[in-house]
């Protein structure tokens, strides 16, 4: 085994060791048609008030721009699935990604020790982690290294464990042995095109306008949710799941095994008027460290009313 097959080899047992499900490699280069999709996307202005998405062009679509001398993007997924649901069916509901610890902080502490470990065992290399935090094309990368194809809902889908994984990626300057991409396995289902309350998933797929997405609605947008979408909410408060629900590939999806990604003890019992009646203390001891605060008090509140009022 030459030196870079071990590497190879060693980057993924112990990635595996530390509780990712899939890792996959490529060549770190420009994203060419990557850049002008995303460019055809920023111009019909399909990232509604996510002015982050325009910033930083060129190094979203070449890491080696982010990370000096890159060679390799090292993808890689971290399960995250729960089948538990709340109790009371008529309480607001809340996607699963965000029932435990926030994973920008769970998932990138685990990435730091892969880095880390790189180091030790090979020697000098350089690389930064990212976790859905910096100007990554994160499912384009997970594509070119085999880890799925994206869907008609222009999510990652594996044929294995379905899609609900949080993605993450190391960008080291290390020469590694690449994987390559897989086939698309939507084929005639439109699913999640049909399920769609309010039509975010243009009517060929593998088109997203955001500005409609249930969860930019719920935690992205800052101001007061149209009234245009009225009614259309399916009781979410906080994300939506319901393109991943309906997909038939999620069948397969197997329940987490990150303690972290537990949810609070009161979270799932809460009901219908627990919710509309929470207190800022509750809401602060509910979601310590969960994602959920990325929308505070306040927005949650936004979230509810506008579900009550519909």
């Amino acid at each position: 085994m030459d030196q870079k097959a071990k590497h190879t080899h060693l980057i993924r047992e112990k990635a595996y060791a530390l509780g990712f499900d899939f890792v996959g490699i490529s060549q770190a280069k420009e994203l060419t048609e990557e850049a002008r999709q995303l460019e055809r996307w920023l111009n019909q202005g399909m990232h509604g008030q996510m002015g982050y998405m325009a910033n930083h062009f060129e190094k979203r679509i070449d890491p080696r721009k982010l990370v000096e001398g890159a060679k390799t993007v090292i993808s890689l997924m971290f399960n995250y699935h729960n089948d538990e649901q709340q109790k009371d069916p008529e309480a607001p509901k809340i996607s699963q990604y965000a029932y435990g610890k926030d994973y920008h902080y769970v998932v990138k502490h685990k990435l730091k020790e892969l880095l880390k470990y790189i180091q030790a065992e090979v020697g000098e290399v350089q690389g930064r982690c990212f976790v859905d935090s910096a100007p990554v094309l994160e499912r384009d990368w997970a594509k070119h290294s085999g880890l799925g194809w994206i869907g008609k809902n222009t999510l990652l889908i594996t044929r294995k464990k379905g899609s609900f994984f949080f993605l993450a990626e190391l960008i080291i300057d290390l020469e590694l042995e690449t994987d390559h991409p897989i086939k698309d396995y939507c084929g005639r289902c439109t699913r999640c095109i049909d399920a769609c309350p309010t039509d975010a998933i243009a009517q060929e797929g593998y088109w997203m306008d955001a500005s409609k997405c249930i969860s930019y609605l719920t935690i992205e947008l800052r101001e007061e949710i149209p009234n245009t979408f009225k009614n259309q909410f399916e009781n979410w408060m906080f994300g939506c799941d319901i393109c991943q629900d309906v997909c038939p590939w999620n069948r397969f999806a197997k329940r987490h095994q990150e303690p972290d990604f537990e949810p609070h003890p009161d979270l799932l019992e809460m009901t219908k008027q627990d919710w509309e009646e929470i207190t800022e203390e509750v809401f602060r001891k509910v979601f310590k460290k969960s994602p959920v605060k990325r929308t505070k008090y306040k927005g949650l509140l936004r979230n509810i009313n506008f579900l009550k009022d519909g």
